[in-house]
């Protein structure tokens, strides 16, 4: 079985714990990869989702050997048997406890950005990560998490090896694994796209309630009409807002980008309405031709503009990333004051060309500051808009954004400029 990214591996292992609905149960994922796929379960559920942070207690001079796990709250899980055999004296396993204590401490509470951690105890609690090499820290997980006080413990993953599956279920109530297969190497074999998470996107869906859960507020699947096609999104309506950004992703992604979700989830905090949605089906996204052409796709994000008036009348605002930048100030420029903002991520405002001086919607080109080639067109961009126009350049990051904190100012620089430009100003 071939999943297509941990959205869609989430989605279908939600199919396979549709039982667990009734038991009112708590989803927890396992950072970083298991997030994103507990978040679809967690969705279908209706449940709380939360991360389980856990440390491997590691023996000395022998790190890969675990002699035992630490988990928030206190709790300790300790094999004496491996303590006795590792010559693993008090004195070297409580120094390796102190130093697992304070990174389990630094990363529970960075995930979680000072929310408190979900109570377990006496709930059934379904354990998921992204796939299982050796089991070691699912194993951990599980005796953790019921040490913590858990009735009923779930461990719940799109793929692992046959042998791991069998140990693992000697420590959980309950394994669900959509696939086992004989020939297996590594995780990553099983995914199309197996990219690495980033912290950043953790803390965004964890932030973000679940669609459908009992948290959640208005966030639904949507068929976006754009012309004679339709186009699948996800449209997020928190509270009484009515501004709406709409996202435009660049060459090589979609709609379940995580960089682009977790700016998302930090627009929905602060008020703002979102429509995450692909601008080609995937058929069109398959021939690369079409990611570049920038016309068609700001007819896309026209067409979906009027789509969106049919749902909402606020105000609307493009973000655009890499190419869905240049789509994005292609569609604003024919747009007048249909589009109140705009905000380029990494953009590539040189391939909307000559459309630039037609933009009216005051726009914020972000760039990191060692993308040095973008950087520079952002840079003529800038001179060409006639716009109310800012260039804010992120110190130290790359394309991607992929630097520790640079996603979280991109985050808060959009949230910021939509605010200012989508909302009514107060005296």
């Amino acid at each position: 079985m071939l999943f297509a990214d941990r959205t869609d591996a989430g989605q279908r292992l939600a199919g396979a714990l549709g039982h667990l609905r009734e038991a009112d149960p708590v989803v927890l994922g396992l950072p970083r990869g298991g997030v994103p796929v507990a978040f679809q379960v967690a969705r279908a559920l209706g449940a709380p989702l939360d991360v389980i942070v856990v440390r491997k207690l590691g023996v000395p001079y022998h790190p890969e050997l675990g002699f035992g796990a630490i988990g928030e709250g206190g709790v300790r899980v300790i094999s004496d048997d491996i303590v006795r055999r590792g010559g693993v004296s008090e004195q070297d396993a409580a120094a390796v406890e102190r130093a697992e204590a304070a990174e389990l401490t630094r990363r529970a509470q960075r995930f979680r950005a000072g929310r408190p951690r979900v109570c377990v105890e006496g709930r059934t609690v379904v354990v998921v990560d992204d796939g299982i090499a050796t089991g070691a820290t699912a194993a951990a997980a599980c005796e953790v998490v019921r040490a913590q006080g858990a009735a009923r413990v779930v461990l719940a993953v799109p793929v692992a090896p046959p042998d791991a599956v069998a140990r693992l279920r000697t420590l959980a109530d309950e394994v669900v694994c959509l696939s086992a297969p004989r020939l297996f190497s590594a995780v990553g074999q099983w995914y199309r796209d197996f990219s690495q998470t980033p912290d950043e996107e953790v803390v965004a869906l964890l932030a973000r309630p679940a669609a459908g859960s009992r948290e959640a507020g208005a966030s639904e699947d949507v068929e976006v009409e754009a012309g004679r096609v339709r186009l699948t999104g996800e449209l997020a309506l928190p509270g009484d807002t009515a501004a709406v950004v709409m996202f435009a992703h660049g060459s090589g992604s979609s709609r379940r980008s995580p960089r682009n979700r977790a700016v998302a989830t930090a627009l929905n905090a602060a008020g703002l309405g979102t429509l995450l949605f692909d601008l080609l089906t995937e058929r069109e996204a398959a021939d690369r031709r079409n990611v570049f052409d920038i016309e068609a796709l700001a007819d896309r994000l026209t067409g979906a503009t009027r789509w969106l008036r049919t749902r909402t009348p606020g105000p609307v605002g493009y973000f655009g990333a890499s190419t869905g930048a240049a789509a994005a100030l292609w569609a604003a420029a024919g747009a007048g004051p249909e589009v109140a903002a705009v905000v380029s991520r990494g953009g590539r405002p040189d391939l909307a060309g000559a459309r630039l001086p037609g933009v009216h919607a005051p726009t914020l080109l972000i760039v990191g500051g060692r993308d040095t080639t973008v950087l520079d067109l952002n840079r003529q961009a800038e001179s060409a808009l006639r716009c109310a126009c800012r260039l804010a350049v992120v110190p130290g990051a790359t394309h991607l954004f992929e630097e520790p904190g640079a996603l979280e100012e991109v985050s808060a620089l959009a949230r910021d400029w939509f605010t200012l430009h989508l909302t009514p100003h107060q005296p």
